[in-house]
């Protein structure tokens, strides 16, 4: 009898464990010091978290249901390693709620997640910048830009591959809310292209937001392109990025950004330039045109396979509308030193 029960709780406890093993508790933490100026403004040093990744932790599964079906999901939460709060106020998993199912079709999903051009979460296709949507000054995502980050309420498609290429499709029915009627909502509408075969690794990406339901009733909706091309020939990836922004009453911008990623040392070297030119119409008083260029250096060096050391350097400048903008990314420079732990 003993022998029995013995036999039966081993049973018991793999079964449990192999039904656990589909689930993977996960987490990044980014924490470091940075010191920064903006025109006209006072130099200030601060602990910040998740200058470049965000501080976060998450829970992610997966069930397969046989024939080549499976379902998933994601629900991550970010928050501050510097005071321990909500990086997303009043949102459970603000990073990413998302459930997804996968077959031979490609994989449809539901939920709060990042948009194509977003560079977070699990939808994300933004190819061609070194720096990528993290630091500061340098981030690809950063004021000088037109972008949109996550959004509630979002229908999510991406095909299979075919040779390394891949169509995304995402729509939200209601960026941060859906209880107003459909023409009272904001919407997001997404459509782009990633090929990821050999040395090449290249997207195209088209995104509108209708701004419905805001305070302004006449604010236009808004139209954003961007590109990337990354070509990597072993220790050395040269990158080109371009961005099209356009919005009537509001921001007609081309970006474009020259980058690199190199083996150095054992880590990485992170190396970006970039140029914006255009108009923005906000500006009431003065001239509309605007002109912004930024540079950028970072270098990250692995302790481990799950913390690295990271420091970089940024310093940005503008001219015509934004020349007085007394902000770091328009006008100043930031140094940041830290430290990031994966688990």
């Amino acid at each position: 009898m003993k022998k029995t029960l013995i036999a039966a709780a081993v049973m018991a406890a793999s079964g449990i464990a192999f039904a656990a093993s589909n689930v993977t508790l996960y987490g990044v933490i980014e924490e470091g010091v940075v010191l920064e100026k903006a025109k006209h403004g006072d130099t200030l040093v601060k602990l910040t978290s998740g200058f470049d990744q965000g501080s976060r932790w998450g829970i992610k599964g997966v069930e397969d249901l046989g024939n080549g079906y499976a379902v998933g999901f994601i629900l991550e939460q970010g928050f501050n390693a510097d005071d321990g709060g909500e990086s997303v106020a009043d949102k459970a998993f603000g990073r990413e709620s998302f459930l997804y199912l996968t077959g031979n079709f490609g994989r449809v999903g539901f939920g709060r997640t990042g948009t194509l051009s977003s560079g977070a979460q699990s939808n994300t296709i933004l190819t061609g910048w070194a720096l990528g949507t993290g630091y500061g000054i340098s981030s690809w995502t950063s004021k000088i830009g037109t972008s949109f980050s996550r959004v509630d309420n979002a229908v999510a498609y991406q095909t299979p591959s075919f040779g390394g290429f891949k169509i995304s499709a995402m729509y939200s029915n209601g960026t941060t809310g859906d209880d107003e009627k459909w023409s009272k909502n904001n919407h997001y509408y997404g459509i782009g292209a990633l090929y990821n075969a050999n040395a090449i690794k290249s997207s195209l990406i088209f995104e509108a937001v209708d701004h419905k339901n805001t305070a302004d009733p006449k604010q236009k909706t808004t139209y954003v392109i961007n590109y990337g091309l990354e070509y990597n020939i072993g220790e050395w990836t040269p990158m080109f990025a371009y961005q099209w922004a356009n919005q009537d009453d509001g921001r007609k911008t081309h970006m474009f950004g020259l980058s690199t990623k190199v083996a150095v040392g054992g880590g990485d070297a992170l190396l970006g330039a970039r140029y914006l030119f255009g108009k923005d119409k906000a500006i009431v008083d003065g001239d509309d045109k605007v002109r912004s260029w930024n540079i950028g250096a970072a270098y990250v060096y692995p302790l481990s396979k799950r913390t690295a050391v990271k420091a970089y350097a940024g310093y940005g400048d503008s001219a015509k509308g934004w020349k007085d903008t007394e902000e770091v990314v328009y006008n100043g420079y930031q140094v940041f030193l830290g430290l990031r732990h994966s688990f």
